[in-house]
């Protein structure tokens, strides 16, 4: 992919160049990116020594964003490594650093990894394949995941098909394929993560799950890991957690201020349950964590039980679901209230015993957090009665539900306002109120893969627990007509909430009603 570079400022004007030398004017490294070509003439390796990255060939020159712009050693070692000349510009090391990430890609190199044991010829069946730390197949993973931690891909998809073995990533909720391999690969791939991950290399038939951790970029990565066998062979997902972003707050989930207030609201209750819900994927561990990080864990005791932990808090007491050793959700919450604990987070509420325990710790002086997989907040109470929890129960320890999903954000690097298809502007003016024609898309660039999208955010739904909706739960209501309670009382649903993010040039209304608007 070859893109353009506006450098015209440096090119014309000698004393726009001269103050960018000594540092005076920086680039923006996302906003300008590199091209192909000027890449190609700097190998990674080089980049990151002298955390430097080449921009553009331009009247024959080189033009190289540099952290230290006055670093002659570094600009006569890139003058000799290109025979070209060097025309520095200034730019903030932590771009420098991304811009390396985001623009070298190694999947190539795993191509010629496989070539050099696997020339083409198919490993027999259940064969013995080497998987040691310097085998090619091992240096082959490792870039895969690499490539992927660099491409902010959340999933990592090893599927055997007829002929091929194809590698996708899930990025900002969406799959894309980078890359093909040979068949025969998919053995010693397979094979290679097994032994990380600690499982049975040899039980190829049955599913299986477990994990490793990988270190890139200085951040410590956790890899979830579950195979299964299909027609073509064993597949094998490998969900990429980055403990780094446990830390978030409540301010970076995407709340509107009005939203978040009212959240925030809800968790100073002192005991009670407030509920998060949505489809898998939504966010709703994030949502939680982010609450748990909001509260006080000093003066507060506060025990979770997950499955599985997937980020460590200081100051809080987390356990872990084990069904060898009969620890379930409905046991490991029954053993936390006999703890002595302020705040309990239950990851999830799947079955009746556990609905059932966890009202009644939130009955007896605990706040309760926990999640519920329903399409929106009526949902969420309709799918406690479906667990057998009474109604006069729900409405005497429900103190507030929250719904979600993730939405797409614009890239704010190749960002332009564009016109929309009629079916967007009525769908926008259904839920604001207002006309409007044209909202900012992505056009793509290398920072977002030429998808148009940079990140995701939430979409949030949020009922309170009124007086007036508890008398119709209690009445026997049906959903609809709660429903129809709660947006007389002010509720903001997912599509308005996201179509305000639209507005808002946050996301677009594609994105909106591809995630919220089939439940409005």
């Amino acid at each position: 992919m070859k893109e353009e570079i506006k450098l015209a400022a440096l090119a014309k004007d000698s004393d726009v160049a001269d103050e960018a030398i000594s540092g005076q004017h920086r680039v923006s490294l996302l906003r300008q990116m590199p091209t192909d070509e000027a890449l190609q003439l700097v190998p990674e390796d080089i980049s990151r020594k002298y955390n430097a990255i080449p921009l553009a060939l331009q009247h024959g020159n080189l033009i190289v964003a540099m952290a230290n712009p006055e670093d002659v050693l570094a600009i006569q070692a890139l003058s000799a490594l290109t025979k070209m000349r060097i025309e520095p510009v200034s730019a903030a090391v932590d771009d420098v650093r991304e811009a390396i990430e985001v623009n070298y890609r190694g999947l190539t190199n795993i191509i010629e990894q496989f070539n050099i044991t696997l020339p083409g010829v198919d490993i027999p069946e259940r064969v013995s394949v080497e998987t040691g730390a310097d085998a090619p197949v091992t240096r082959a993973l490792n870039l895969i995941i690499e490539e992927a931690i660099k491409a902010r891909a959340s999933d990592v998809h090893i599927e055997p098909e007829e002929g091929r073995v194809r590698i996708r990533y899930r990025i900002d909720g969406r799959l894309h394929e980078v890359l093909s391999l040979p068949l025969s690969s998919n053995i010693p791939l397979i094979s290679r993560i097994k032994v990380l991950a600690n499982m049975n290399i040899a039980d190829y038939r049955r599913p299986q799950d477990g994990q490793f951790q990988v270190k890139a970029g200085g951040r410590n990565i956790d890899v979830r890991v579950a195979t299964t066998h299909t027609a073509n062979g064993e597949m094998a997902v490998l969900r990429l957690l980055d403990k780094s972003s446990a830390a978030l707050s409540l301010s970076q989930l995407g709340f509107l201020p009005e939203s978040q207030a009212k959240y925030e609201q809800m968790l100073k209750s002192r005991f009670g349950m407030i509920l998060i819900g949505g489809p898998t994927g939504a966010g709703k561990t994030t949502t939680l964590y982010a609450s748990v990080n909001s509260l006080d864990k000093v003066g507060r005791h506060i025990i979770t039980i997950e499955d599985p932990v997937e980020y460590r808090f200081e100051s809080v007491n987390q356990m872990q679901v084990n069904e060898q050793a009969r620890v379930t959700f409905a046991n490991g919450l029954r053993a936390i209230l006999r703890l002595d604990p302020d705040v309990i987070l239950v990851g999830e509420i799947r079955d009746a015993e556990t609905a059932k325990i966890a009202i009644q710790a939130a009955l007896t002086g605990h706040l309760v957090l926990s999640s519920v997989h329903a399409n929106d907040t009526v949902g969420v109470l309709f799918r406690l009665i479906n667990l057998g929890v009474e109604p006069f129960l729900i409405c005497s320890a429900v103190i507030g539900i929250v719904v979600q999903r993730m939405v797409r954000r614009v890239c704010p690097h190749c960002a332009k306002l564009s016109p929309v298809p009629v079916s967007e502007e009525i769908a926008y003016y259904q839920a604001v109120g207002e006309k409007r024609t044209s909202f900012t898309y992505g056009s793509g660039c290398r920072a977002c893969v030429n998808t148009g999208y940079l990140g995701r955010t939430g979409i949030f739904e949020i009922l309170s627990m009124t007086n007036e909706i508890r008398q119709q739960l209690l009445s026997g209501t049906s959903a609809s007509e709660i429903r129809a309670q709660a947006l007389k009382q002010g509720l903001i649903t997912l599509t308005t909430d996201g179509m305000l993010k639209a507005k808002m040039n946050i996301t677009t209304p594609s994105e909106v009603l591809r995630n919220a608007y089939s439940i409005d």
